[in-house]
């Protein structure tokens, strides 16, 4: 049976996203192909019509993740409210790329590897134009301090296996953004 364009597209992109949210919940060494193929309904055979091979699923999955163009925040205290939430943290499956496999891409091949960094370009520049500061210098340090700050707080969150102390990490990282912008340029701690 033949499978109309259409239908091959929309095959993909139901491909990519279970294997993104897979991607994010489990990492990429424990997520195989037919779990993918599964999660979309399909069945593994048809993988190699889609996708070269595993590596190739993982860099399109990534360009399509973090390709997602989103207008910037209000300002980055909004930002950080949501993602420095417990819904956040509670959920990788459907969370930020970058805080759920940011260590695993290290170990990827380069096109993997080229889409997050090329992402991460995309959510610096994006986070630059809401950041304070009095010039692009300073605020790209603000984005990029800012940003830095949150994906680490919430891998640390998500690692910790004590709700207080997560909880904690996550306010207390919102508090010293919220510090840190109403300082200004030039008075970081």
């Amino acid at each position: 049976m033949r499978v109309s364009r259409e239908q091959v597209l929309e095959n993909k992109r139901t491909i990519l996203a279970a294997a993104s949210r897979l991607f994010r919940e489990h990492g990429f060494e424990s997520v195989t192909v037919t779990d993918v193929m599964k999660s979309a309904g399909l069945t593994h055979g048809g993988f190699y019509g889609y996708f070269k091979s595993k590596d190739d699923l993982i860099a399109q999955a990534l360009a399509d993740v973090m390709g997602r163009s989103e207008a910037p925040p209000g300002d980055l205290g909004a930002l950080a409210e949501q993602y420095l939430s417990a819904d956040h943290r509670d959920n990788c499956a459907a969370g930020c790329p970058v805080a759920a496999l940011a260590s695993e891409i290290v170990r990827q091949p380069g096109g993997a590897r080229a889409e997050m960094t090329a992402g991460l370009e995309r959510q610096i520049e994006r986070l630059s134009r809401v950041a304070p500061g009095p010039d692009a210098v300073s605020k790209r340090r603000a984005a990029v301090g800012s940003w830095a700050a949150m994906v680490g707080a919430l891998i640390l969150a998500r690692m910790s296996n004590d709700s207080e102390l997560s909880d904690e990490i996550l306010s207390e990282t919102r508090a010293w953004l919220a510090a840190q912008a109403q300082m200004g340029p030039g008075h970081e701690a």
